[in-house]
Protein backbone atom coordinates (compact mmCIF):
# COMPACT_ATOMS: atom_id res chain seq x y z
CA UNK A 1 0.00 0.00 0.00
CA UNK A 2 2.99 2.08 0.63
CA UNK A 3 4.17 2.15 -2.95
CA UNK A 4 0.65 3.06 -4.22
CA UNK A 5 0.79 5.52 -1.40
CA UNK A 6 3.57 7.45 -2.56
CA UNK A 7 3.07 6.89 -6.52
CA UNK A 8 0.37 8.98 -6.40
CA UNK A 9 1.62 11.53 -4.26
CA UNK A 10 4.89 11.79 -6.41
CA UNK A 11 2.77 11.90 -9.15
CA UNK A 12 0.49 14.84 -8.10
CA UNK A 13 3.95 16.64 -6.85
CA UNK A 14 5.27 16.46 -10.24
CA UNK A 15 2.40 17.97 -11.87
CA UNK A 16 2.14 20.96 -9.04
CA UNK A 17 5.78 21.31 -9.90
CA UNK A 18 5.62 20.83 -13.39
CA UNK A 19 2.50 23.05 -14.13
CA UNK A 20 3.92 25.92 -11.46
CA UNK A 21 0.73 25.94 -9.44
CA UNK A 22 1.06 27.24 -6.04
CA UNK A 23 1.92 24.46 -3.55
CA UNK A 24 0.11 25.65 -0.74
CA UNK A 25 -3.16 26.50 -2.20
CA UNK A 26 -2.93 23.45 -3.85
CA UNK A 27 -2.05 21.10 -0.81
CA UNK A 28 -4.71 23.48 1.18
CA UNK A 29 -7.47 22.26 -1.57
CA UNK A 30 -6.45 18.24 -1.21
CA UNK A 31 -6.45 18.64 2.46
CA UNK A 32 -9.75 20.26 2.36
CA UNK A 33 -11.12 17.85 0.14
CA UNK A 34 -9.88 14.83 1.97
CA UNK A 35 -11.56 16.03 5.07
CA UNK A 36 -14.74 16.31 3.36
CA UNK A 37 -14.60 12.25 2.28
CA UNK A 38 -13.46 11.56 5.79
CA UNK A 39 -16.67 13.04 7.38
CA UNK A 40 -18.87 12.15 4.93
CA UNK A 41 -19.63 8.40 4.93
CA UNK A 42 -22.32 8.75 2.45
CA UNK A 43 -19.62 10.82 0.04
CA UNK A 44 -17.47 7.67 0.92
CA UNK A 45 -19.94 5.03 -0.08
CA UNK A 46 -20.71 6.66 -3.16
CA UNK A 47 -17.12 7.12 -4.47
CA UNK A 48 -15.84 3.57 -3.39
CA UNK A 49 -19.06 1.71 -4.36
CA UNK A 50 -18.01 -0.68 -7.54
CA UNK A 51 -21.65 -0.65 -8.65
CA UNK A 52 -21.98 3.35 -9.41
CA UNK A 53 -20.15 4.36 -12.77
CA UNK A 54 -17.21 6.71 -12.40
CA UNK A 55 -19.13 9.17 -14.88
CA UNK A 56 -21.83 9.56 -12.11
CA UNK A 57 -19.05 9.63 -9.31
CA UNK A 58 -17.27 12.09 -11.36
CA UNK A 59 -20.61 14.32 -11.40
CA UNK A 60 -20.28 14.43 -7.67
CA UNK A 61 -16.99 15.59 -7.56
CA UNK A 62 -17.51 18.24 -10.31
CA UNK A 63 -20.57 19.56 -7.96
CA UNK A 64 -18.43 19.63 -5.09
CA UNK A 65 -15.76 21.07 -6.77
CA UNK A 66 -17.75 23.65 -8.12
CA UNK A 67 -19.25 24.75 -4.51
CA UNK A 68 -15.74 24.50 -3.34
CA UNK A 69 -13.89 26.31 -5.79
CA UNK A 70 -11.04 23.81 -5.96
CA UNK A 71 -8.69 24.02 -8.83
CA UNK A 72 -8.82 22.10 -11.92
CA UNK A 73 -5.56 20.36 -11.08
CA UNK A 74 -7.26 19.16 -7.74
CA UNK A 75 -10.21 17.76 -9.37
CA UNK A 76 -8.70 15.69 -11.83
CA UNK A 77 -6.20 14.22 -9.27
CA UNK A 78 -9.33 12.91 -7.16
CA UNK A 79 -10.99 12.36 -10.36
CA UNK A 80 -7.83 9.64 -11.50
CA UNK A 81 -8.29 8.04 -7.68
CA UNK A 82 -11.94 7.45 -8.01
CA UNK A 83 -11.18 5.96 -11.66
CA UNK A 84 -8.37 3.77 -10.64
CA UNK A 85 -10.64 2.80 -7.39
CA UNK A 86 -7.87 4.34 -5.10
CA UNK A 87 -9.95 6.77 -3.55
CA UNK A 88 -10.39 5.08 -0.13
CA UNK A 89 -6.37 6.40 -0.08
CA UNK A 90 -7.49 9.61 -0.48
CA UNK A 91 -5.87 10.32 3.16
CA UNK A 92 -3.01 8.51 3.27
CA UNK A 93 -2.04 10.03 -0.45
CA UNK A 94 -2.44 13.86 0.48
CA UNK A 95 -0.30 12.84 3.59
CA UNK A 96 2.45 11.60 1.50
CA UNK A 97 1.77 14.46 -1.02
CA UNK A 98 2.03 17.19 1.37
CA UNK A 99 5.75 15.14 2.56
CA UNK A 100 6.88 15.10 -0.66
CA UNK A 101 5.68 18.77 -1.61
CA UNK A 102 8.17 19.45 1.59
CA UNK A 103 11.23 17.73 0.67
CA UNK A 104 10.70 19.31 -3.07
CA UNK A 105 10.95 22.98 -1.20
CA UNK A 106 13.34 22.12 0.98
CA UNK A 107 11.77 21.84 4.31
CA UNK A 108 11.77 19.64 7.13
CA UNK A 109 8.69 18.44 9.10
CA UNK A 110 9.76 19.04 12.80
CA UNK A 111 7.60 18.12 15.96
CA UNK A 112 8.35 20.07 19.07
CA UNK A 113 7.22 19.40 22.20
CA UNK A 114 7.48 21.36 25.37
CA UNK A 115 6.14 21.20 28.77
CA UNK A 116 4.12 24.78 28.29
CA UNK A 117 3.20 27.19 26.27
CA UNK A 118 6.40 28.52 24.28
CA UNK A 119 6.20 32.49 23.70
CA UNK A 120 6.74 33.64 19.40
CA UNK A 121 10.04 34.60 20.35
CA UNK A 122 10.84 31.20 21.75
CA UNK A 123 9.35 29.51 18.82
CA UNK A 124 11.19 31.88 16.55
CA UNK A 125 14.72 30.58 18.68
CA UNK A 126 14.04 27.37 18.73
CA UNK A 127 13.21 26.89 14.98
CA UNK A 128 16.09 29.23 13.76
CA UNK A 129 18.44 26.18 16.06
CA UNK A 130 16.57 23.22 14.02
CA UNK A 131 16.64 25.06 10.77
CA UNK A 132 20.59 25.05 11.61
CA UNK A 133 20.93 21.42 13.11
CA UNK A 134 19.11 20.03 9.57
CA UNK A 135 19.96 22.37 7.13
CA UNK A 136 16.68 22.95 5.80
CA UNK A 137 13.97 25.75 6.10
CA UNK A 138 11.27 24.18 9.43
CA UNK A 139 7.66 23.75 9.52
CA UNK A 140 7.15 23.16 12.94
CA UNK A 141 3.91 21.61 14.89
CA UNK A 142 4.30 22.16 18.42
CA UNK A 143 2.24 19.85 21.34
CA UNK A 144 2.51 20.57 24.90
CA UNK A 145 3.29 17.75 27.30
CA UNK A 146 3.78 18.50 31.08
CA UNK A 147 5.50 15.07 31.96
CA UNK A 148 9.04 16.43 29.94
CA UNK A 149 9.38 18.75 33.34
CA UNK A 150 11.20 21.53 30.90
CA UNK A 151 13.23 22.31 27.43
CA UNK A 152 12.18 20.24 24.39
CA UNK A 153 11.91 17.44 22.52
CA UNK A 154 12.33 18.03 18.25
CA UNK A 155 11.34 14.85 16.58
CA UNK A 156 12.51 16.06 12.73
CA UNK A 157 11.61 12.51 10.56
CA UNK A 158 13.18 9.85 12.46
CA UNK A 159 15.39 11.56 14.56
CA UNK A 160 14.64 12.80 18.07
CA UNK A 161 16.49 15.70 20.15
CA UNK A 162 15.86 15.36 23.55
CA UNK A 163 16.45 18.51 25.30
CA UNK A 164 13.85 17.84 28.04
CA UNK A 165 14.81 17.74 31.58
CA UNK A 166 13.15 14.49 31.69
CA UNK A 167 15.49 13.24 29.35
CA UNK A 168 18.23 14.27 31.22
CA UNK A 169 17.29 12.91 34.32
CA UNK A 170 16.97 9.62 32.65
CA UNK A 171 20.58 10.14 31.28
CA UNK A 172 21.80 10.58 34.81
CA UNK A 173 20.41 7.98 36.05
CA UNK A 174 21.41 5.56 33.54
CA UNK A 175 24.98 6.32 34.03
CA UNK A 176 24.81 5.90 37.88
CA UNK A 177 23.31 2.70 37.67
CA UNK A 178 26.43 1.57 35.65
Amino acid sequence: MASVTNTYARAFADVVFGSRLDPDKTLREAQSLTELVASSKELRQVWEAPSIPAEQKRGVLDAIVARAKISRPVRNFVAVLIDHRRIGSLGPIVEQFELELNQRLGFAEAEITSARELSDAERRTLEARVEKLTGKKVRAQYVRDESILGGAIVKVGSTIYDGSIKGQLERIKEVLSN
